[in-house]
């Protein structure tokens, strides 16, 4: 089935358009080609901040823009400017580290596109890996700086976002109770240790509204393709919801369509699908 009404297509990263190797299959990268030759806008729409990005995405011609930090942030890619901010409020900023300091959680903030960890964290990561995350994505994305609470007060006027690691998942449902009466905030999640923490109405889906405004595409030529719930509203967003087969069964329950696994070219298959 083919759906010729498709003008834009909204892609998540890890987990969906990345195989488990961190890169864009060569079928994706033909299926991105072929289908911006015939005038559909790709954009990607990931979690990750502008600095974290791989470098293969640079190398697509005809590329144009590019969703950060859950939506906080988008880049026009010919010019490389910022055309779109939705950060945190310097009040929830406050309020989420009144809240947090103290915890011993693992802590990230996410500070004009690149990402922060607090230096001690940083360290003992190198130094010892970790026992529920991807160490060397951390040690080839993180910042290290002394004392992340202070650093975010200190810059609480420009955090895109906030991401609190759990080692132990069972601690993760109490302080969403407790992150939750946090006024001003929302609060989503990338993979099954963390939440990440936005502004009042941050997600990927606010942030495509934009650059469906700007460029004259509709909900039904959109379609969105992910596997966590921080893709849940572009892909409720979407005319047609991909979901990958690598994802949960909460996030396939979502799903117009759920396609092969992000290790089997399940994008490039969506692509085919429906667009080319």
């Amino acid at each position: 089935m083919k759906d010729k009404k498709i003008r834009m297509v909204a892609l998540d990263l890890d987990g969906t358009t990345l195989n488990n190797q961190k890169e864009i299959s060569a079928r994706t990268m033909t299926a991105f080609r072929k289908a911006m030759e015939s005038g559909v806008h790709i954009v990607v729409s990931t979690g990750r901040t502008f600095q974290s990005l791989p470098k293969q995405l640079f190398s697509i011609e005809g590329l144009e823009y590019i969703v950060t930090s859950n939506g906080a942030h988008v880049t026009e890619l010919a010019t490389m400017k910022t055309i779109y901010e939705n950060y945190l409020t310097s009040h929830a900023v406050e309020e989420v580290v009144r809240v947090l300091r103290g915890t011993g959680f693992s802590i990230e903030t996410f500070v004009g596109g690149k990402a922060f960890i607090d230096k001690a964290e940083y360290e003992d990561v190198v130094a010892n890996g970790s026992t529920y995350r991807d160490a060397e994505y951390i040690k080839s994305t993180r910042n290290p700086i002394p004392h992340i609470c202070d650093y975010m007060i200190e810059n609480k006027h420009q955090i895109e976002n906030i991401s609190i690691n759990f080692e132990h998942i069972e601690e993760k449902e109490k302080w969403q109770r407790i992150l939750e009466q946090i006024e001003g905030i929302t609060l989503t999640s990338s993979f099954q240790h963390n939440f990440e923490i936005g502004g009042a109405n941050t997600s990927k889906a606010e942030a495509l509204r934009f650059l469906m405004r700007r460029l004259g595409v509709s909900s039904d030529e959109l379609m969105a393709c992910g596997d966590s719930p921080n893709d849940m509203e572009m892909i409720k967003l979407a005319e047609i919801g991909v979901v990958v087969g690598n994802a949960s069964e909460e996030m396939k329950s979502l799903a117009d369509y759920i396609t092969d696994t992000n290790d089997n070219d399940g994008v490039a298959k969506a692509i085919e699908h429906f667009v080319l």
